[in-house]
């Protein structure tokens, strides 16, 4: 079975950055691949960020291209999403969720908060 644990959020500023890390317990874990969502108050959740395992060929939503960087490291289970330049329309609870074949999203976190103050 399949764990997966958001951290980093928190309080920032807009222009601000910070790092959330999603780690992932199993004695196996090698998915099709890792992705982070948002959702914010009132509105349904929305595609950040996807990272496949394997090649590590990454993918964006256009809102947060050229400031928002996913990725992985292998050895510790884990997938990164560096957000940088962030906007208080990037607040959000932050989910990451594991595809074992494309677009099955069958693994979720508890989420992550992130609130960007103007």
């Amino acid at each position: 079975q399949v764990q997966l644990v958001e951290s980093g959020g928190g309080l920032v500023q807009a222009g601000g950055s910070l790092r959330l890390s999603c780690a992932a317990s199993g004695r196996t874990f090698r998915p099709y691949t890792v992705a982070w969502f948002r959702q914010a108050p009132g509105k349904e959740r929305e595609f950040v960020a996807r990272i496949t395992w394997s090649r590590a060929n990454t993918y964006y939503a256009d809102s947060v291209k050229g400031r928002f960087t996913i990725s992985r490291d292998d050895a510790k289970k884990t997938v990164y999403l560096q957000m940088n330049s962030l906007k208080p329309e990037d607040t959000a609870v932050y989910y990451c969720s594991a595809a074992n074949v494309p677009s099955s999203y069958d693994y979720w976190g508890q989420g992550t908060q992130v609130t960007v103050s103007s």
